[in-house]
């Protein structure tokens, strides 16, 4: 039962690490049910506290995955309509088969936001388009880091209790 449970347990570690940078995946929570499967395995102590602050950390990053990229628009001057672009944008170019929609489409949703609706001159929408883009790429990254942190607490836990395993 050890066996299966770490194993799936790493499997969910690897796949939450490629779905922190895959849109289609919610990287942190995957990384999450694999230190639950962790904690579930008999020969390991079930420890509440890191099983629910690593918890609440996944649903905040989760969270955070979709506000971030639209407060890069507003840091690089977008406004509303550019911020509400770059959420639409998000979610159309997660589900659009087009190559990069993950990439594009919080871009697109934020210039066409601004050219539109607030028919901003095109400097300036293209300067929060980019703010949209180093958002998404800000979240990216926090959420690499954080699967990254889940597996080291994983295999730190695996490690301690090797001793169970042999």
């Amino acid at each position: 039962m050890d066996f299966l449970l770490l194993s799936l347990g790493l499997l969910l570690m690897f796949v939450g690490m490629a779905g922190s940078i895959l849109p289609v995946l919610p990287g942190v929570p995957v990384s999450w049910l694999g230190i639950l499967l962790l904690y579930l395995a008999p020969s390991i102590p079930f420890d509440w506290w890191v099983v629910g602050i690593t918890g609440v950390v996944a649903i905040g990053i989760y969270i955070l995955d979709y506000i971030i990229p639209s407060i890069g628009t507003k840091r690089f001057g977008g406004s509303k309509a550019g911020a509400w672009g770059t959420m639409i944008g998000l979610v159309i170019g997660i589900i659009a088969p087009i190559p990069f929609g993950i990439l594009l489409g919080p871009f697109l949703g934020a210039l066409i936001g601004e050219l539109v609706v607030n028919k901003t001159e095109r400097n300036l929408a293209f300067k929060a388009a980019f703010g949209s883009f180093v958002g998404l790429l800000a979240s990216t990254f926090v959420k690499f880091v954080f699967t990254f942190l889940y597996l080291l607490i994983f295999m730190y836990q695996v490690w301690q209790y090797k001793s169970f395993w042999m």
